[in-house]
């Protein structure tokens, strides 16, 4: 079953779409009731404002119930890199638990809906539910193979070989999601500039690219949709192919 792209989050776990999902693990009664014990509430973040504010000491983890977002760092002139785009089911502010403050920040992309957990809930679901804090160490264990990826991609990817990947990428977790659509489109509200932030790529080359690509009918981008026309050309580009996906952890 599908959330609406920004659906409002649920009170109770028990009603959470994403639950009714495959790609997600499933949960026992009492796993879910704990996890429902542990939740602090819903909040909805605006497209543009920030869920996890860079350099400042969290004390909130998020699941993002709706809606896209993504980690970023910032350096002193204002240069940006965003390091990974987060999309429904996705945890969020869990490297903040073992610093003093936080090591990225974290923008709403669209509008978005999330449900709220203190940190002081972490430690209690290593000790009162370890099959759940094999899962959250699963999600860290899953975040460092992207950001290993991402550092492939940027260090040594050209330009089309990254813009390649990361229309694959984002559209394949889009669809374990069920946000495509009968024609195979899904919304998709990253900008040019939010491209090149993520690909270490300037304005101008991210805007030539992405024209190379469409001359070449691997992709669509028309009114904030992107539909992959040749998949398997897109793959042969950017040089990842399609894996075997697991269910993964839902917190």
């Amino acid at each position: 079953m599908k959330p609406p792209a920004h659906a409002i989050a649920p009170a109770a776990c028990a009603d959470c779409l994403l639950r009714r999902m495959d790609c997600f693990l499933p949960v026992t009664a009492d796993e879910l009731a704990f996890i429902q014990s542990c939740r602090q509430g819903v909040r909805g973040v605006r497209a543009g404002r920030a869920i996890v504010a860079e350099h400042r000491a969290p004390q909130r983890l998020f699941t993002l119930y709706a809606g896209w977002a993504f980690r970023y760092k910032t350096l002193a002139d204002g240069r940006r890199q965003i390091l990974n785009f987060l999309l429904p089911g996705d945890f969020v502010g869990l490297q903040g638990e073992f610093t003093d403050e936080a090591t990225h920040g974290v923008e709403a992309l669209t509008d978005t809906q999330l449900c709220v957990f203190g940190q002081d809930q972490l430690w209690r679901i290593f000790q009162q539910q370890p099959r759940l804090g094999y899962n959250v160490t699963w999600l860290c264990a899953s975040e460092e193979r992207l950001v290993d990826e991402n550092l492939v991609t940027v260090g040594r990817r050209a330009a089309v070989e990254r813009i390649a990947m990361l229309l694959i990428n984002l559209w394949r977790r889009a669809e374990r999601v069920s946000l495509v659509d009968e024609e195979g489109a899904v919304e998709f509200p990253l900008t040019q500039q939010h491209i090149a932030d993520a690909l270490g790529l300037s304005l101008v080359h991210t805007n030539k690219t992405l024209r190379k690509l469409e001359r070449l009918g691997l992709h669509a981008l028309d009114s904030g949709r992107l539909r992959l026309i040749d998949v398997a050309a897109l793959e042969r580009m950017a040089d990842y192919y399609a894996r075997p996906l697991r269910q993964v952890p839902l917190i």
